[in-house]
């Protein structure tokens, strides 16, 4: 293990900020900084020697990778996180506008839905990786959730239910089981799985989202949070009976009386299901 890879990973582990996934994602999202730093070739790094140059460099490569404005500002925020721990704040700027970095953009009626293609679907060899993109696409999980759910816990018959501790933000919430293509891959989760979770018994839940992540990446599979954009839409559909906007779909403005409470129960339901509190954030999945 490279000298920063390893410093990274003590500070991670020493440190308990934040709930077990936020802490699993910073060390995930830190090291695959220091693993790109070394592929740029700034060898032989010390966390004590990283410098503002470093900082620089990686937002200009995530920025040639198309990463949405959201992902890089998550990684910068690790990033200010790490160099307060190692007493060197002044590495990173305090604002990401210094940068370049875009702000979000939260709602436009642009679809961000992605459906699984079986040719790249099938160029993943890891079956538990497989399986969780399946249980995204059909349920309308994270990712983080697709990974540290026991299939066969969650298996209620008619509905899945998801434990708060698979949940961001600790929500636990269900989601109906309605189709056969919801059943088949929950059957073939339960399978792979053998009542256990999707991340093996020898591996630590960073280790399997490195892995999902790198086959993903060796499948061609990029957006996985299209997904849950395509499960909404779906979802839409079926409960409204059109399109959602970002799909195609009338506006809100062009609504009747009556389609726009039926409009609001489904936003009402779809955001329940994809574990959210409120109405207004399935704009960012359905449009408005």
């Amino acid at each position: 293990m490279r000298d920063l890879n390893f410093e990274i990973k003590q500070i991670c582990q020493r440190n308990h900020d934040g709930s077990f996934a936020t802490r699993a994602n910073r060390e995930r999202m830190l090291s695959l900084a220091a693993d790109q730093l070394d592929e740029l070739g700034y060898r032989h790094l010390h966390v004590q020697s990283l410098k503002p140059k470093h900082i620089e460099a990686l937002v200009e490569r995530w920025k040639g990778e198309s990463l949405t404005s959201g992902t890089i500002k998550n990684r910068m925020a690790e990033l200010r996180w790490l160099s307060q721990k190692i007493n060197k704040a002044n590495i990173i700027a305090r604002s990401n506008h210094v940068y370049g970095i875009e702000r979000r953009v939260y709602v436009t009626n642009t679809s961000k839905a992605q459906r699984l293609e079986q040719p790249k679907l099938e160029r993943v060899s890891d079956p538990l990786s497989a399986a969780s993109l399946k249980l995204q696409e059909v349920f309308g999980l994270r990712k983080a959730e697709s990974i540290k759910i026991n299939p066969s816990l969650a298996d209620r018959g008619d509905k899945l239910v998801l434990k708060a501790s698979w949940c961001k933000g600790s929500r636990a919430r269900v989601v109906p089981i309605r189709t056969e293509a919801q059943r088949q891959a929950l059957n073939e989760a339960k399978r792979i799985a053998g009542g256990a979770s999707l991340i093996p018994r020898d591996l630590r839940y960073v280790d399997q989202m490195r892995k999902f992540e790198y086959q993903c990446g060796r499948a061609g599979i990029d957006h996985v949070h299209g997904l849950r954009h395509a499960y909404a839409q779906t979802r839409y559909r079926e409960l409204t009976g059109w399109m959602a906007p970002a799909a195609g779909g009338p506006t809100s403005r062009q609504l009747t009386p009556a389609q726009k409470a039926l409009d609001r129960e489904a936003r009402l339901t779809i955001s329940r299901e994809l574990g959210h509190e409120r109405e207004q954030i399935t704009a960012v999945y359905l449009g408005r």
